[in-house]
């Protein structure tokens, strides 16, 4: 209980530092949209270290030498848990977008954040505008702006297997040509969802695996690069789960 009381504490008292540092924001991006974007990124990060902190999760990162540092990207995982962004957005190299639920835009303070930092609302019931938001997402890349994207459309409950990627998410890196950076989480939806509402210590691991440029592919991999995608990231995750039970 006491780790949800922290955690909770921590959110509040930057969502009331927030409001000052819009305006703070609003006024650099007047003078450097380069700057007030960077310093966007690195305020945000502090935060969710900060509530990845309070929530006691030990993080173990692998692969981080495989993300590109000098373009942009399409971040590819599974969804387990609220808090796969918190433990993930700190690692980006550079200005990321993540797709997400039209709801999570509506939450105050929180929304405002999101779309400083150029993440996208997806209405999976629409699929015109859903086919706006992978468009956006296209032209964000061609920017320079990395995206993320949970293919699986919502958190798998399964503890030993991924849901099934929808392929359309990933016309992101086919149409731009840029690469898709797996990454599997493991251990994420044992901070909160598995004992819910309280927040528990918990060990989360996060894998990325080599870069995937969807050009290099033989034909019958580009053909269903959703699954060739999808199988490389089950395997990260099925290993990783297979140490997490060891050390829990």
């Amino acid at each position: 209980m006491l780790r949800l009381i922290l955690t909770l504490l921590f959110l509040l008292i930057f969502f009331i530092i927030s409001i000052p540092l819009f305006l703070i924001e609003w006024i650099i991006s007047k003078i450097n949209k380069k700057a007030a974007d960077t310093s966007s990124l690195k305020i945000v990060q502090a935060a969710f270290k900060g509530v990845a902190f309070f929530s006691g999760i030990k993080l173990t990162v692998k692969g981080e030498e495989n993300i590109p540092t000098d373009e942009s990207v399409l971040y590819v995982g599974n969804h387990r848990s609220f808090f796969d962004i918190v433990v993930t957005y700190p690692i980006c190299k550079n200005l990321t977008g993540y797709i997400a639920k039209e709801g999570i835009f509506k939450v105050p303070i929180l929304g405002t954040w999101m779309k400083r930092l150029y993440c996208l609302a997806l209405n999976r019931e629409n699929t015109r505008e859903a086919l706006k938001t992978i468009l956006k997402a296209i032209e964000y890349i061609k920017s320079g702006i990395s995206v993320c994207i949970f293919p699986e459309g919502t958190r798998s409950h399964d503890p030993e297997n991924l849901l099934p990627f929808k392929e359309g998410s990933l016309k992101i890196a086919e149409k731009t040509g840029c690469a898709i950076v797996p990454f599997a989480i493991c251990g994420s939806d044992d901070v909160f969802e598995n004992h819910f509402p309280w927040i528990y210590s918990t060990n989360v691991i996060v894998e990325y695996g080599k870069p995937i440029y969807p050009k290099e592919l033989d034909a019958e991999a580009k053909k269903n690069l959703g699954a060739y995608t999808q199988d490389i990231i089950q395997r990260m995750y099925t290993a990783n789960r297979n140490a997490y039970l060891l050390n829990k």
